[in-house]
């Protein structure tokens, strides 16, 4: 497991347990996560703004009444730009904050303005911890939905021994790690998402391609993904940036796409939302000049690769096998005709034409399988992709090809 483009949002509350949040700050970036840090006036007592900055390589934020910080970053986009809070060390102080619905510095303020989840680390003495107050404040948070990690047993700094240490930094990763997997229905499933459009060249400088954006597979890849599915996403040409936390390959012919998705294989999963050129070109080494024999260039049409009947019919064939018909006419039948020749479990039938679909973020689609058929009028295209994700979730096998 890896934290890979999370973002978790540190606030660092005051006691000696604070020099561990550095180190959990080194493993959280090592883990490929991003970690921005509030500090506050307790926690700078105990480490300081400038080496909380340098490991975390973002700013490091400290006071509620800063002019620049507030224009930059206010307290509000600070406590949802994030996928998780981490409150580590959770002094009394602060978790009665919490409690209460205190907002009197950055880091109160941030959690109780945060729509994200919240999970605190709790560090104080073993009376402190035992004390009927914190108990309660503890039972509160708790009863909200704030994930508590549990303080462990042993000496503390103030020579006294008990429940109240701050668990070690790599106790720390571990919860952060299962909150963000553990309940993920396709974690462990190795999925291929094929999208875009495929160029396929004349010569050096023409090729042959179409109009598709890659949005409706760069939508599938984020939501297999978000479910806790290992992705690989193979995409033509497209002016959309990667997809995040997915390994992207990047192709231009259909020859090329075939070749990243053999090399994907096994796999538990595989949508084919690539518009895929039908047939290649036997290209021209040289640039074709411009004839005045009004023929045209001279174009040898050779087929291409069929890469969904190719995964549908495979040795190793994927779970699930998804894909689509772009159609401009009869696109029902033809959808259902293309289900049983590729013998995939699903097609994804939309039509297409001027002004539809290809480069927009809506579409009309209808999801057919063999037992059942369903249409969704003007959705989004990343909504169709939860669908799609939520279908290889029904349908997900309890083993694995990884």
């Amino acid at each position: 497991m890896t934290l890979l483009n999370k973002r978790i949002l540190l606030i660092i509350s005051g006691g000696i347990a604070a020099y561990k949040s550095l180190e959990l700050i080194r493993l959280i970036r090592k883990s490929g996560g991003d970690v921005r840090c509030i500090l506050t006036k307790g926690g700078e007592e105990f480490i300081t703004p400038l080496s909380v900055a340098s490991l975390s390589g973002n700013k490091c934020y400290t006071d509620l009444w800063n002019l620049t910080d507030e224009s930059e970053m206010g307290h509000i986009r600070l406590s949802r730009e994030t996928d998780l809070i981490l409150v580590a060390p959770a002094s009394a102080d602060f978790i009665a904050k919490m409690a209460h619905g205190m907002a009197n510095d950055l880091a109160s303020t941030a959690i109780l303005a945060t729509n994200k989840p919240v999970m605190i680390a709790p560090a104080m003495n073993p009376a402190m911890w035992d004390n009927p107050a914190t108990q309660t404040n503890i039972n509160i948070v708790k009863s909200r939905g704030i994930h508590i990690i549990d303080p462990a047993d042993g000496d503390m700094a103030c020579g006294e021994t008990g429940i109240g240490r701050m668990v070690e930094a790599t106790d720390i990763l571990k919860e952060i790690e299962t909150f963000f997997f553990a309940n993920k229905p396709l974690r462990g499933k190795l999925a291929i998402v094929t999208s875009g459009p495929t160029y396929e060249p004349i010569d050096p400088v023409r090729y042959i391609g179409n109009r598709s954006s890659g949005k409706q597979g760069h939508a599938i890849a984020c939501a297999l993904c978000d479910l806790g599915a290992t992705v690989t996403y193979i995409t033509g040409p497209t002016a959309l940036t990667h997809p995040q936390g997915v390994k992207t390959i990047e192709i231009e012919t259909a020859k090329q796409m075939m070749t990243a998705v053999e090399g994907a294989m096994p796999a538990d999963i595989a949508v084919c939302a690539a518009a895929v050129a039908d047939y290649g070109i036997d290209a021209h080494p040289q640039k074709q000049k411009k004839s005045n024999d009004k023929n045209g260039l001279d174009i040898k049409f050779i087929d291409n690769p069929d890469i969904l009947k190719t995964l549908s019919n495979h040795k190793n064939r994927p779970d699930i096998v998804i894909g689509f018909a772009a159609e401009t006419n009869d696109v029902i039948d033809n959808a259902y005709a293309k289900l049983k020749s590729k013998n995939c479990d699903m097609i994804i039938a939309n039509q297409v034409g001027e002004n539809s679909v290809f480069g927009r973020d809506e579409t009309t689609v209808t999801f057919i399988t063999q037992s059942s058929k369903q249409s969704y009028d003007k959705i989004s295209k990343s909504k169709v992709a939860q669908l799609i994700a939520d279908y290889c979730v029904q349908n997900n096998k309890a083993t694995s090809n990884k």
